[in-house]
């Protein structure tokens, strides 16, 4: 007999005499739950004793991340996958909180019929609210919550998305996006907070109000590092900076989500100096985990080791060279089961260490049990009732407010008076999916009723005391000299990342410069509300205008910027980026130099 073997057999034996002494009679085998399933254990004591039972194969699936379109919650099982998600767009049919819901408990039953139960992480990218879902509430883009310079406001505006995720069963933000964005012609500058490093280092409160409140969702500190820092503005592009520059401007707001225990960090598509970031052992492994002490997990982005070089699809190369960098969850939305065949092969040949595979699912883990999915990992219903709340929608209401700066006011064009005659223009105007952008409903967004809201025509109309007084063209036909004053609604069209690069410039749209000198034309005070995800080249046409106000990419509550035009609410937006004087001085940011237009901090008041 093996030592091994006499041990059990000793150690069964005594606790069979243990059992009779105290219950007085022969002891029954009932054996309890595992000691991960026991929620009164610390989570390190779980942590260990589920990696010890799990199989290589089980090590795998919880270090892969199908899209929904792709996987079943068959496959969840058989594969015993670790997270699902939902790209840009990609909701259930119907699309609603219930079929949400509905679609998740699906894959998470799939998870829990696996041998070990563990639950999965299914990722959605809320970046300004739950919005792939129609009704939810939509908050302002990020730069316009760079304005408000309110970190409470923004972790209540965390608080409030992770209940409306909850209610669908979400459980994993892929957000904030702490980028610093350096310059504007990025596509992908709205997701920022602002170009300095202490704008979004302090509105990493968005970690609180996600992570910290009874709706707890995972949250993910993006993209890491220097996205914003690329050569000409170009998304996925190479941030052609020193180390000393890097760490002073792009690594900050990092170590400060880290500081508030963000629970994952996304690494970025872009490159530093010709090295791609998803194979960036030095910054992912020795940067983020070791020097910031980074103790969640790093996931790749959609996609992101495909890029690593630069050639279609992805090879065992690309994966060992993501896994051994320190991506811990790889987000592999179509070909994830070629991805567990050379990740399993490459653990194998001894080309990743297996060592390396018990980091990323230790992390993982870790991050599950402290989220209570193994207690509790069905959708909770109980929040959906908070989907497009009124609460919610009043706080959006409020940042939209706090975030609108007053860029030039004249001749006392702003605030309006209560009962003036009002002439609106602009395509922006009358459009939720104008003012909202990017991100809304779909991937790039669109323009149309394409959720529930009010528009800034809708909100002027219901500050106004007297909505009669307030005229709306599109196209500004019909504006002459009997009207108060004329608003023009006018920005960008809705895009999101590398669509929305604009290399060429940030020129107003022909369109939108029709209707304003349209409106110019009757000679009356002419306020415009810029409706955009950064600045545009405006300055050459600024002497005509009474008034400017960046309303940013506002949301599903537009009457935040009627409540600034009357007035209901003081101007105290500051900018949180430089305005340039024109295109040909991007990049412009503060402190180098250049003359702009508007200084970064600059807003007025009434």
């Amino acid at each position: 007999m093996r030592g091994s073997a006499l041990k059990a057999l000793l150690a069964s034996g005594l606790a069979a005499v243990v059992a009779l002494a105290v219950c007085g009679g022969p002891a029954r085998a009932e054996p309890g739950p595992a000691p991960y399933l026991d929620p009164r254990l610390p989570v390190g004591d779980r942590v260990r004793d589920l990696l010890g039972r799990m199989s290589l194969d089980d090590k795998l699936g919880q270090m892969t991340q199908p899209e929904r379109r792709y996987v079943t919650p068959e496959d969840v099982t058989r594969y015993r996958l670790g997270a699902v998600l939902s790209s840009g767009g990609s909701a259930p049919s119907p699309n609603t909180p219930p079929g949400w819901a509905d679609m998740y408990d699906g894959y998470q039953r799939g998870a829990l019929a696996s041998p070990l139960r563990v639950p999965i992480v299914y990722g959605v990218d809320a970046v300004h609210g739950h919005n792939t879902v129609p009704g939810a509430t939509i908050f302002p883009h990020n730069i316009g919550l760079g304005a408000s310079r309110d970190p409470e406001l923004v972790r209540r505006i965390g608080a409030a998305t992770a209940e409306e995720l909850a209610g669908t069963g979400v459980n994993w933000d892929f957000a904030p996006c702490v980028c610093v964005a350096r310059d504007d012609r990025w596509g992908r500058t709205y997701e920022s907070f602002g170009e300095v490093p202490e704008l979004p280092s302090m509105m990493t409160t968005l970690v609180d109000g996600l992570q910290g409140g009874p709706a707890s969702v995972l949250a993910t500190a993006k993209h890491f590092v220097a996205d914003g820092g690329t050569a000409g503005g170009e998304d996925r592009g190479d941030a052609r900076i020193t180390e000393p520059e890097l760490r002073a401007v792009h690594l900050p707001p990092f170590r400060e989500a880290v500081r508030r225990g963000v629970g994952s960090v996304m690494v970025s598509y872009s490159s530093w100096n010709g090295l791609k970031m998803h194979q960036n052992r030095y910054l992912i492994t020795d940067v983020l985990k070791g020097e910031l002490g980074f103790k969640g997990f790093v996931v790749s982005d959609y996609n992101g080791i495909d890029r690593i070089d630069d050639k279609p699809g992805f090879t065992e190369d690309e994966v060992v060279a993501a896994v051994n960098a320190g991506i811990d969850m790889v987000m592999v939305p179509t070909e994830w089961r070629r991805f567990i065949d050379y990740l399993r092969d490459a653990v194998n040949s001894g080309r990743v260490p297996m060592s390396r595979v018990d980091d990323a699912n230790r992390r993982i883990l870790t991050k599950k049990f402290e989220l209570g999915l193994f207690e509790h990992p069905l959708a909770d219903r109980s929040y959906m009732r908070t989907v497009g709340s009124a609460a919610h929608r009043a706080l959006a209401r409020q940042a939209v407010a706090k975030s609108q700066v007053v860029l030039k006011n004249e001749n006392n064009a702003l605030p309006l008076d209560d009962d003036d005659k009002v002439f609106v223009a602009g395509r922006s105007a009358n459009d939720i999916g104008m003012q909202s952008g990017g991100w809304t409903i779909t991937w790039q967004g669109g323009p149309g009723p394409i959720t529930k809201g009010t528009t800034i025509l809708d909100g002027i109309r219901q500050v106004a005391q007297t909505p009669d007084n307030i005229t709306y063209e599109r196209d500004g036909a019909g504006v002459d000299g009997s009207y108060d004053a004329a608003i023009a609604v006018v920005g960008e069209k809705p895009y999101a990342e590398y669509h929305g690069d604009r290399p060429d410039g940030l020129r107003l749209d022909p369109d939108d410069v029709k209707t304003i000198e349209r409106l110019r034309a009757a000679d009356i005070p002419l306020i415009v509300v810029l409706v955009s995800g950064r600045p545009l080249d405006v300055a050459d046409r600024l002497p005509g205008w009474d008034a400017l106000v960046a309303a940013w990419l506002p949301g599903t509550e537009g009457a935040g910027v009627a409540d600034v035009l009357y007035g209901e609410t003081a101007p105290t937006g500051r900018l949180p980026v430089t305005w340039m004087r024109d295109s040909g001085q991007e990049p412009i940011n503060k402190g180098d130099g250049k003359a702009p237009l508007f200084p970064f901090g600059h807003g007025l008041d009434y």
